[in-house]
């Protein structure tokens, strides 16, 4: 079985999957592959799935799927799995580190000093506490998410529409409810059709507060031409954001060039240990498969 790494893992997967065959990151073997092992940057689209002739299993090392086409990948008899569980700790900790840096003007305060000034007086805080947190999703990272606010003594609720009830924030039946009364708004959707676009001036119109938004989840979630005029109306305080419609953004993605704006490069997934959870999710997932006889 020829085994290859497309994306970037941790340097010691490839000596644990050794035992089930050949490993490579050679991308020019696809073509030869059985299993292929992808992050984000990988598409594995309708093209790329016809090229790869003897492939079957995909395996996204990461929460979402949406750089898989599945749907044409299993008509192939491809098996499509991801690791959705080994990210949750990376992305909660680079969420709430955002929800942190915004209303303690970390970067302000850091890029002042750089700049030889010193401006205490112009640097006021604000706390987290009793502030209320809106999560929009409510999966693994967002209950992780939900556990630090609770530490932090914040009001957590949540808009997901297939989640009823939690233990760990109080639900709410519709998206304006939940981010009406909103501080911090924290966003952990997968993209679908309906998730698209998903936070935009409609919505926006039912916040009674400036929230700050934070989105650890998809780029696309949001319509960021109407987030920049809410952030340029004062609307929303803040986007802070770790995610892109496409990585690198375009030049012209209207982000970039909007204030009060807190941004990093895709980072949420890139901790080193998380990296080896999802190398031992990956690992458990083909030691599965290939004992049933499925690959």
């Amino acid at each position: 079985m020829l085994i290859l790494i497309s994306d970037a893992f941790d340097g010691s997967l490839s000596g644990k999957l050794a035992g089930f065959g050949e490993v490579t990151d050679d991308k020019s073997r696809m073509v030869d592959a059985e299993v292929i092992l992808i992050r984000s940057k990988t598409k594995c689209n309708k093209e790329y799935i016809d090229k790869a002739k003897n492939l079957k299993l995909i395996i996204r090392g990461g929460v979402g799927i949406d750089n898989i086409d599945k749907d044409y990948a299993e008509s192939k008899r491809i098996i499509v799995r991801n690791t959705p569980k080994a990210s949750s700790i990376a992305v909660a900790e680079l969420a709430f580190a955002h929800m942190l840096s915004v209303p303690n003007r970390i970067v302000e305060g850091h890029n002042s000093m750089v700049d030889g000034k010193w401006i205490k007086k112009e640097l006021k805080r604000t706390e987290l506490y009793e502030k209320t947190l809106c999560l929009v999703g409510l999966g693994n990272i967002s209950k992780e998410v939900a556990k630090r606010a609770s530490a932090f003594g914040m009001k957590v609720v949540a808009y997901d529409k297939y989640v009823d009830k939690s233990d760990l924030a109080e639900i709410k039946s519709t998206l304006k409810e939940a981010v009406a009364e909103a501080d911090y708004i924290s966003m952990h959707l997968p993209l679908t059709p309906e998730t698209e676009g998903m936070i935009n001036k409609e919505v926006i119109s039912s916040f009674n507060k400036k929230p700050v938004i934070i989105n650890t989840g998809r780029g696309a979630c949001i319509d960021a031409a109407d987030i920049k005029t809410a952030l340029e109306e004062g609307s929303v305080s803040v986007y802070a954001t770790d995610v892109w419609p496409k990585d690198p953004p375009p030049a012209d993605y209207p982000i970039l060039s909007a204030k009060n704006v807190q941004m990093t490069p895709h980072l949420g997934a890139s901790s080193a240990e998380n990296l080896l959870r999802i190398g031992s999710e990956a690992f458990s997932i083909i030691e599965e498969l290939v004992k049933g006889g499925k690959i």
